[in-house]
């Protein structure tokens, strides 16, 4: 069922956007056999739950970190991380620099911004993001590089209201890339709004019930 999954959404997503299969909670051999239909972008929420899915399955899988990150857990991931969705302060930034110096990488992040109107929703207003990227402590990071951004709709079924919130941050980032050249990633839209977060410009699709079925939370 997992393979029929992603040659479904296959279908909707155009050239030029990578869909990241969001396999939180999911159990190896869900992730295996997604590999096996060839994905190879997977996401995860908990840093640990991404460790030891890292140590059983296939090294060229790209692992992405989605969820909120906390400092302390940066250090677990830094070794093999392809990219952390969910940067939503200039803290967070600083501790990833650090773990990727120590690990001899630079690890690619995306600043999270808040497009929700819910309050519950993380990242950061327009104006901090352009006040990071321009600062003189960002460019002391080198062992970081910001390659877009990441937004969070809110949770619901009014599409108008989703379109404002997917084509804010699109023009952010198209207004954001004129100035900042390493700026290539736009990652918005989930299982639910995925369809709509492309057409208002996203190039990067965080799928998770779609592909592998209802989540099963752990209590």
């Amino acid at each position: 069922m997992i393979k029929e999954n992603l040659t479904h959404i296959d279908t909707f997503i155009p050239e030029g956007v990578v869909l990241v299969a969001v396999s939180k909670t999911k159990p190896i051999a869900d992730l295996q056999e997604a590999y096996d239909a060839n994905q190879r972008d997977f996401g995860e929420n908990k840093v640990q739950e991404m460790a030891q899915k890292q140590e059983a399955l296939p090294k060229d899988i790209k692992w992405h970190m989605i969820g909120h990150v906390q400092t302390n857990k940066v250090k677990y991931m830094a070794p093999f991380v392809h990219l952390i969705h969910g940067v939503d302060s200039f803290k967070l930034l600083k501790e990833i620099n650090k773990q990727a110096k120590i690990n001899n990488r630079v690890i690619k992040c995306l600043l999270q911004a808040r497009i929700a109107k819910e309050e519950t929703k993380f990242g950061l207003p327009f104006d901090e993001i352009q006040a990071i990227l321009s600062g003189e402590d960002f460019r002391k990071l080198e062992n970081i590089e910001i390659v877009g951004f990441m937004g969070m709709a809110s949770f619901t079924e009014d599409e108008q209201q989703l379109t404002q919130e997917f084509s804010a941050l699109e023009e952010f980032y198209t207004t954001q890339k004129e100035q900042h050249s390493s700026l290539r990633i736009l990652s918005m839209g989930m299982s639910g709004d995925y369809q709509l977060a492309i057409k208002n410009g996203s190039n990067m699709v965080r799928i998770g019930s779609a592909i592998f079925g209802a989540r099963n939370y752990i209590v």
